[in-house]
């Protein structure tokens, strides 16, 4: 978990300073941009949320966090979400289907719109989303 944290941030940090090097971003009235970023990076997160109390609410992990939420246990509920989030796979947002839409709207933002947070959020979207694949495919595959 703190290993892909880690592996996330850097890459956050580094493309999002290589973008606003490249597009001329340095200045401080931009932060929407690394607002958008971080927004960007946090949505996939919500599907973990989805799966647990819309998906499949009768698992036993998902029971427990939900648990944990109704006795206002939220720091609990937040760690086992993440630690036990290898163990859910049918995530809307990490789908192939939603990975494709998303980046054809991140080409359209990138290409038509004006507004730096949107094209920050759509940035940090893609970018967490195809992190989330290479990082499974790569875990799946040596071990």
């Amino acid at each position: 978990m703190k290993r892909n944290f880690f592996i996330h941030l850097a890459f956050f940090v580094s493309v999002f300073i290589l973008f606003s090097i490249i597009r001329g971003w340095l200045n401080f009235s931009y932060w929407t941009f690394w607002v958008g970023g971080v927004l960007g990076t946090i949505i996939p997160e919500a599907d973990q949320l989805l799966y647990v109390f819309f998906i499949n609410p009768q698992e036993l992990t998902s029971q427990r966090i939900i648990l944990l939420i109704k006795n206002r246990n939220f720091t609990g509920a937040l760690r086992m979400l993440f630690e036990t989030g290898s163990e859910r796979y049918d995530l809307v947002f990490h789908s192939n289907i939603f990975l494709i839409i998303s980046g054809i709207l991140f080409v359209w933002i990138l290409t038509s719109s004006g507004s730096v947070l949107g094209f920050g959020l759509a940035l940090g979207l893609i970018l967490d989303l195809l992190l989330d694949r290479l990082i499974t495919r790569v875990y799946h595959r040596t071990s």
